[in-house]
């Protein structure tokens, strides 16, 4: 018998809320009972777009006593303030990406959750889609051997010619690494286990960007503030070496999203931003080869991540999407700005526990058997 629904509290009601809502609707360890939004006139549409029973403020909301998990989707500069509160009422918080834009403030969160016997969970849940876990079923299977490198490549031109209020992608807490960043770290910690030592190369091509978005803020220019194409190379824990790419200053590029390369052959991994996609298998004397789907949550099911910590406290098991390796992250991701201006190699001081693969063979709505 299923356990009893986490009641779940949303913070921001902003462009990503949607799927959030929607999908929680289909995820049997969640039932989202409350939103708010700096803008009262937005969390109210939205509680009535998806039948949502409250609306309120947000200090209305954290101080709900049903309410037993804030969804953080606030933008970057005010993950941890939200995120900090929750914890502060008692209850769990999960969040967008980056977890916080410091890791000074990631590590308040982690201590605060330990001290209270709370969790902290976070975006990206994508490696729980069903690419990517095919993906780790066939590096666990043996199937390319033992890794020994991998490659993973993020390029774009930026996100002001379609993004309705694209300035803080330019800002602290922006940029390609640490808006797309997390999606590739997460990927391959997730494919191989945690990083233990970095190096980096970053800067800013362009010193302002254009607004080409048809949008109210059309023809304006955005100054950059954060480097805006960073390079870096990443040792693993077990020995194997990627080579990582972000940038915004590229117009077109005809890379792989991620390979991962053992002893025993290839493997091309879908694009970590999605939950699906055909993961490909080269092996000795054979063509590549792509491989059908060896679990389901394989659409936009964003929520995953949620549902997971919340039937993970139910169940007094690790969460997968936890705050331990969004915090891992978080500190790959400012080791590799640290090493451009240090011009050094930088050894990790984080770590995390390699996520669980989900279950094979789970219904819909399901995150255990």
């Amino acid at each position: 018998m299923a356990a009893q629904p986490m009641n779940v509290g949303v913070v921001g009601c902003g462009n990503i809320c949607d799927i959030y809502f929607k999908n929680a609707k289909m995820l049997e360890a969640i039932d989202v009972v409350a939103c708010a939004d700096l803008l009262p006139e937005r969390a109210r549409a939205k509680a009535a777009e998806y039948g949502i029973p409250k609306a309120c403020s947000v200090k209305e909301l954290l101080a709900d006593p049903h309410v037993e998990l804030v969804l953080n989707l606030t933008i970057p500069q005010a993950h941890y303030e939200v995120s900090l509160a929750a914890l502060e009422a008692g209850k769990h918080a999960y969040g967008e990406k980056p977890l916080t834009l410091s890791r000074e403030e990631g590590r308040k969160l982690l201590e605060l959750a330990k001290a209270r016997n709370l969790r902290v969970g976070s975006a990206p849940d994508t490696f729980l889609g069903g690419g990517l876990q095919t993906c780790r079923k066939v590096i666990d299977d043996g199937w390319i051997g033992r890794p020994v490198a991998a490659t993973a490549f993020m390029t774009c031109h930026g996100h002001e010619s379609w993004h309705p209020n694209p300035f803080f992608y330019y800002q602290a807490g922006g940029g390609p690494m640490f808006d797309m960043g997390p999606y590739y770290l997460t990927a391959l910690i997730h494919l191989m286990g945690p990083v233990k030592a970095v190096m980096g190369m970053a800067r800013a091509m362009f010193d302002e960007r254009v607004i080409t978005a048809k949008n109210p803020y059309f023809g304006q220019k955005i100054k950059v503030e954060v480097p805006t194409h960073v390079a870096g190379l990443l040792e693993f824990h077990n020995g194997a070496i990627a080579t990582l790419l972000t940038t915004f200053d590229v117009w077109g590029a005809r890379l792989p999203r991620i390979e991962v390369y053992g002893s025993l052959g290839s493997l091309s991994v879908p694009d970590p931003n999605t939950f699906g996609g055909a993961p490909l298998l080269l092996r000795p004397g054979h063509d590549w080869k792509e491989l059908p789907l060896t679990h389901g949550y394989s659409e936009n099911t964003r929520a995953l991540g949620v549902a997971d910590m919340a039937a993970a406290i139910r169940a007094g098991r690790p969460h997968r999407a936890s705050g331990d390796l969004a915090f891992h992250v978080l500190d790959i991701m400012h080791a590799l700005h640290d090493s451009q201006r240090e011009g050094r190699r930088v050894d990790l001081q984080s770590t995390c526990d390699q996520p669980a693969p989900l279950p094979q063979g789970l219904l819909a709505g399901r995150v255990e058997a």
